[in-house]
């Protein structure tokens, strides 16, 4: 099947991306909703998740993409792969965050992931980027005790701003004591990690957990 194309960013603030998620009954996508659930904001094409379904069948996959192409795509090889614990959302999800982690049954949410979210380098446009402190309120309450957020970019300067912004809650400490994780905690790599290492460029990466 041909790769769908679509543009490399998309304005979150514009009208067409300020409409709530439709979100779906849960116990319809997933077999067993009671099991953890893994979320990747910003999933682009899905293929780290791909990767993780099948090596973590007791956890829920779910990828949130602002680019409703890349969902349709995704959910289309999900099928076809027949990977029954994972699905894709399309949405801007700093408009539904709350009512998205609502949805799901209390203390599922176990792992939330950020990598390589589009960097807006302008100064007007820094407030598209996708971890606003709303976001980390909403995942700081639904998240489980001891759950992990892993952030990662191969822009320092987002990087720096996606981990200050989490620590500014109280809630979330960072779970290594130099200021980058050099090892991905997970055994995927995304695209884009792989293509700058392959560049060999440096990965800024954090891990955080609720306390």
């Amino acid at each position: 099947m041909a790769r769908v194309r679509v543009r490399q960013h998309v304005n979150p603030l514009s009208a067409k991306y300020r409409n709530p998620l439709v979100i779906p009954e849960w116990d319809t996508i997933y077999p067993c909703v009671d099991r953890p659930l893994h979320l990747d904001i910003g999933c682009a094409r899905g293929k780290f998740l791909f990767h993780m379904a099948p090596l973590y069948p007791e956890t829920n996959f779910l990828g949130v993409e602002i680019r409703e192409p890349l969902v349709i795509e995704a959910n289309e090889q999900r099928d076809r792969l027949q990977l029954s614990n994972l699905h894709f959302l399309f949405g801007n999800i700093n408009v539904s965050i709350e009512s998205l982690l609502s949805s799901f049954p209390p203390h599922t949410l176990n792992c939330v992931s950020i990598q390589f979210p589009d960097p807006w380098f302008k100064r007007s446009h820094q407030k598209r980027r996708v971890v606003q402190p709303g976001l980390v309120k909403a995942i700081a309450h639904y998240l489980v005790d001891n759950g992990s957020v892993f952030l990662q970019s191969d822009i320092k300067e987002v990087a720096q701003e996606m981990g200050e912004t989490f620590l500014a809650n109280t809630c979330f400490q960072k779970q290594h004591q130099e200021t980058w994780l050099a090892e991905n905690p997970f055994p995927i790599a995304t695209q884009r990690e792989i293509a700058t290492f392959n560049k060999n460029e440096p990965v800024y990466r954090m891990l955080l957990k609720k306390i």
